[in-house]
């Protein structure tokens, strides 16, 4: 049965007429899929649907999204990242999306994009905060340990807003099309899985678009629950980095940017 597919011409390019041509027709696309972008099912008999081809060095990988999500196009990837990164946002193999490792999967998190002033240079920057208090799993206890669990994941403690945090090997975050979908990590040279992931593809500004395509990438800092709350303005988002940071309530690491 024919499907509600669109593929781009660059995404031909790649694949070739004679598979695109069996995507169009229904041989190789699947019925129902998790969404690239929202992760929210999908059906190819149902509803226009973009094919999506995250493209490594030596592999590709084809997933499929819903036309109102995002476009029909090619994601380059590094071959290290296309495997887990690709893994993540389709669901395959079983894996859950969410706050990887020490952090309990159900934890909620608020993710906040901005530019800050670091060094006399403007900086992309991600501000992440929790929903809620998180606990070590399986201690029952109240304390709230985020910032605990992220130093032992790279993260390291922000005294100062001035001068870039250092990176922290197998963290990175990855932008599709110029929205804001997951921050990756990977272990110990484990493919990455998602640690945070988008609901929703996030939109961001031209400006922090801009920034990220000159820096290549982006400031990530996170601090307890109630810490920064949601700032309308980038300067009021810069004063309560400021004082988080002077209260020790405030961690951070530099990522590089996956993706486009």
């Amino acid at each position: 049965m024919p499907r509600m597919l669109d593929v781009s011409d660059d995404v031909r390019a790649e694949i070739g007429d004679e598979e695109a041509d069996r995507l169009l027709g229904g041989d190789n696309a699947p019925g129902q899929y998790d969404c690239t972008s929202c992760r929210t099912p999908g059906d190819t008999e149902r509803e226009p649907t973009s094919t999506v081809l995250f493209v490594g060095e030596e592999t590709a990988v084809l997933a499929f999204a819903h036309a109102t999500c995002i476009p029909s196009q090619v994601v380059p990837v590094s071959e290290e990242q296309l495997q887990g990164a690709v893994r993540s946002i389709t669901g395959e193999g079983g894996e859950q999306v969410g706050v990887r490792t020490e952090v309990p999967l159900h934890a909620e998190l608020g993710v906040t994009s901005g530019l800050v002033m670091v060094g006399g240079e403007i900086q992309p920057a991600l501000v992440v905060e929790p929903l809620a208090p998180i606990a070590r799993p399986g201690t029952g206890g109240s304390e709230d340990v985020f910032l605990e669990l992220l130093t032992e994941q790279g993260f390291a403690p922000v005294g100062s807003i001035d001068r870039v945090p250092a990176p922290s090997p197998g963290w990175s975050v990855l932008l599709v099309m110029g929205k804001l979908h997951a921050i990756l990590q990977s272990q110990a040279g484990a493919a990455p899985t998602a640690w945070w992931q988008a609901h929703q593809a996030m939109q961001v500004a031209d400006e922090w678009r801009a920034a990220v395509n000159k820096t290549q990438r982006v400031l990530v800092f996170a601090a307890p629950v109630g810490t920064i709350g949601a700032q309308p303005r980038e300067d009021l988002l810069r004063e309560a980095l400021d004082r988080a940071a002077a209260a020790g309530r405030l961690v951070g690491t530099s990522m590089p940017l996956a993706g486009t």
